[in-house]
């Protein structure tokens, strides 16, 4: 596989306990409780409730640019097609690539966007772009997709997480700089990379379960009585990080999917892409907003096919898997599943027989939760090369993910006495494929 290119490889953002801790500025001081609370996926009334009331995405981020021409808009016998076939899927009329039989037998619960031109080749500013619908301005950051979703479909009394990234490969890694840009780091990401669960979350082991329980009933204690007659923002912060650590602490094994059942572990796969996707769905399911699961790499500059050989029917298979997992557990009506990256790859086949960035008309994937399955957007011309309808930018994108779980796009946030729209002025989620 080619993994040649430029791409950021600076460390990741790790959170630990204190900064986790600090970044906690919003919430409810009614929630402080120990570490001996129930297991969130145990708590069935809790469980119930989310799958209820609570809408969420996961996203997954085809780091380095999948080729749209492998995937959702197949070119077969066109001198721009390469070697894979088009095979029909549940809808009629609509073909993908044949690397994706199992989506093939879905489309009915999917939407493709066939028609993105996006005008940003580069890793990282490509990468940036699609994580927020706009550029950045020189003076304001703007908050990426998932801060967006954490801040407006987090539950202020939540013990779980509102926003998790996953990217374990070094290829890529970093480059869309996610951040919660002028929300605050309230609604930061926690980064998981090395490992698949928050570093520092764990009890120390010289300190036994019942210790632990009395030092916090303890410090509950002293804090109800600090905050006797004190009313304060700042109190209540604090108060609101200890539950908000307390709970991510009792949900440690949220993080562990070795409790699985085997036939369930099996259906996801054995790769690392597949076990995170599978804890994605254990997320949802307890209640967090957003989380974004980062396969890398697939920036195929040589040896196209090789590699979209390899990653496609991987791909297809987790997709898949999620989509079944999502619907059996009643789910996938309140769960939108995300494909995109930060751009395509060229029609034409370079020298090394690989295809290169490519902006201008390629493809992503809407799945569950607020799209009209089976739905079609945009058109590219024959050999792929231009976008012949339909074209839509990175804007419509991110403003037809938040129109489908239900957050109004023109929604506007204040940084000081200036309105900032949720996107920029103008843009307008794709309505025709909403449900």
């Amino acid at each position: 596989m080619n993994t040649n290119g430029n791409f950021c490889g600076s460390a990741d953002h790790d959170v630990n306990r204190r900064a986790f801790l600090a970044a906690m500025g919003l919430g409810t001081a009614g929630l402080v409780g120990t570490s001996a609370a129930p297991h969130l996926l145990a708590a069935e009334g809790l469980t119930q409730a989310l799958k209820k009331n609570s809408k969420h995405v996961i996203l997954l981020w085809l780091a380095g640019g999948a080729s749209q021409l492998e995937t959702w808009d197949p070119k077969p016998g066109r001198p721009t097609g390469g070697p894979f076939a088009a095979i029909p899927t549940d809808i009629p009329g609509v073909h993908i690539s044949e690397l994706m039989p199992r989506m093939a037998k879905r489309m009915k619960h999917s939407c493709v966007i066939r028609s993105l031109n996006t005008r940003d080749g580069g890793h990282g500013s490509g990468a940036q772009m699609m994580m927020r619908g706009r550029r950045d301005e020189a003076v304001l950051k703007y908050p990426d997709l998932g801060a967006v979703l954490a801040k407006e479909l987090g539950r202020a009394d939540s013990a779980v997480p509102d926003y998790v990234n996953f990217y374990p490969s070094t290829e890529g890694r970093g480059q869309e700089m996610l951040s919660p840009g002028f929300l605050g780091a309230r609604y930061g990401a926690i980064n998981l990379t090395d490992k698949m669960s928050p570093p520092n979350i764990e009890r120390l082991a010289e300190i036994t379960e019942g210790d632990h329980v009395a030092r916090e009933h303890l410090r509950e204690v002293f804090s109800r009585r600090f905050e006797q007659g004190r009313d304060l923002p700042t109190v209540k912060s604090h108060a609101a990080a200890y539950a908000r650590v307390n709970g991510l602490m009792s949900s440690q094994k949220l993080f562990d999917v070795t409790d699985e059942p085997k036939p369930m572990q099996e259906l996801y796969g054995p790769t690392q892409f597949g076990q995170q996707v599978m804890m994605a769905r254990r997320m949802v399911e307890a209640g967090v907003p957003f989380v974004r699961v980062g396969r890398a790499w697939w920036d195929s500059h040589g040896q196209n096919f090789e590699t979209h050989g390899e990653l496609v029917p991987e791909l297809d298979r987790v997709l898949a898997a999620l989509i079944d997992d999502l619907k059996q557990r009643g789910l996938l009506e309140r769960t939108l599943i995300v494909t995109m990256g930060e751009f395509g790859r060229t029609p034409s086949i370079n020298a090394s027989l690989g295809r290169d960035h490519f902006a201008s008309a390629w493809s992503a994937s809407l799945h569950g939760c607020g799209i009209k399955g089976g739905s079609v957007w945009g058109k590219t011309d024959a050999n792929g090369e231009k976008v012949a309808e339909g074209e839509v930018g990175a804007g419509e994108l991110f403003a037809t993910i938040l129109a489908a779980v239900g957050i109004n796009p023109k929604k506007e946030y204040h940084v000081g006495s200036r309105p900032i729209p949720l996107v920029n002025p103008g843009i307008q989620p794709i309505t025709q494929v909403i449900a």
